[in-house]
This record gives C-alpha cells, structure tokens and sequence, in this order.
C-alpha cells in the first residue's frame, strides 16, 4: 500500500515538478513564475516618471480599481478603456496601464507566495501519511499487536489521506487563478494599447 501512495503522489506530482523545474514543492502543472514585469504583457511606451505620477491621478486610479477587477466583464472593461481614451493622451493610457500592472501584480505574486506555502504543506502532509504508515506497519509486525494502538494510527491516517486528497482536488483552481490574473492583465494591456496612436 505505502508503493501505491508513493506512486500517487508522484503522479500527482510529476506534471508541476517538471514545469517548476527547480522547486519540488511547487504543485501547480503552471511553470513557477513568481513575478511579471510590465514589457512582458505591455506594447506601449515604457512608462516614465510623468506616467508613474498620473497613474496616482485619482481619475486614472479610480479607472484601474474598477478595471483590474475580475468580476468587471473584459468587454465592459474594453468599453471603459474606449470611453477614457477618447480624452486621454499617450501618457494617460501608459499610466492607466502602469496603473492597472501595479494592482494586479502585487495580487498575483502573493497567490504564487500562498500556492508554494500550500505545496509545501503538501509535501510535508505525504510525508507525515508515510510516517504513519511506517508505524502502522511497525505496530502490526509486534509480537502482541496493541489494536487499539493500531486502530488509532489507522484513523488518523485516513484522515491525513482524505485532506490530502481534497487538498489536491482544490489544486486547478488554485493554480489557476494566477493564470486568470495574467490574461486579464494581457486583455487589458491589449485594449489599451489599441488606443495608442
């Protein structure tokens, strides 16, 4: 049973481990990419100083609070970006830009924080249901077998299995969450851009 778990666990394992590269605890299929930086998802022109201050214009501001958000639908988004860049200059649309990679990025790289923490804790929980199992086998081989002592073990074993396994089954929403924030940031980008003379 233990060299059932195990491949249980590599299988699982196996696709995140050989997209993370050098990271075992990472438990997404996703490749680790802890940060974005803006030339990744944007065309435009690279902000500037004038562009890092009107993105604190409340306007703008107030524009990328409303548009970073995913419940906002991307179309109602693209109209919003549309409305603003009849008005807008160059340099405001760079900012709105700068504006919105500012919110969305911090929000992306705390959920890759809080996914690599949720591996770990993975890796640790396997290893603390092989460690129980290794007891259970230990109880079972002595000579006066204590059942209830077996019993126990047995009991907290499958309690460690069933989080395990609900922990995994929450694993591609999890990982892909992250994975919504970076097209969402992408779609904007692009909307924005299209504005750009």
């Amino acid at each position: 049973m233990k060299h059932v778990l195990t491949l249980i666990l590599l299988l699982a394992a196996g696709p995140a481990l050989a997209a993370s590269g050098t990271d075992p605890t990472w438990p997404c299929i996703q490749r680790k990419q802890p940060h974005l930086s803006l030339g990744q998802i944007w065309s435009g022109p690279v902000p500037d100083e004038t562009a890092g201050e009107l993105a604190r214009d409340p306007e703008i501001a107030a524009l990328a609070d409303r548009l970073e958000q995913r419940r906002l639908p991307l179309e109602e988004a693209e109209a919003e970006i549309a409305e603003f860049a009849k008005e807008a200059d160059p340099e405001q649309l760079t900012a709105l830009m700068l504006a919105i990679f500012n919110r969305i990025e911090p929000d992306r790289s705390a959920l890759i924080a809080g996914i690599a923490r949720y591996g770990q804790k993975q890796v640790e929980l396997s290893e603390k249901i092989e460690s129980r199992r290794a007891k259970m086998a230990e109880l079972e081989a002595a000579d006066n077998p204590d059942f209830d002592a077996i019993d126990a073990e047995e009991e907290a074993l499958d309690w460690d299995q069933r989080i395990f396994t609900e922990r995994q089954q929450s694993l591609t929403y999890v990982c892909e969450t992250p994975v919504i924030l970076e097209q969402r940031a992408f779609a904007l980008a692009r909307a924005i851009a299209s504005h750009l003379d």
